[in-house]
C-alpha cells in the first residue's frame, strides 16, 4: 500500500509537470504569433508608407 501511494504521489507529479510544461509552451506559442502579426503589421505600414 505504501508502494502504491508513492507511485501515486509520482504520478501526481509528473502530471503537474506537463501541465506546467504544456501551458508553458502554449503562452510561448501564444507570444510568438502576436510578435509574427506585430512584424507583419510593422512591414505592411511601411510598404505602404512608401
Amino acid at each position: 500500500i505504501e508502494r502504491e501511494r508513492e507511485r501515486e504521489r509520482e504520478r501526481e507529479k509528473d502530471r503537474i509537470a506537463v501541465e506546467r510544461a504544456t501551458k508553458e509552451a502554449r503562452e510561448r506559442a501564444a507570444i510568438e504569433a502576436r510578435e509574427k502579426a506585430q512584424r507583419a503589421a510593422v512591414e505592411r505600414a511601411t510598404k505602404e508608407a512608401t
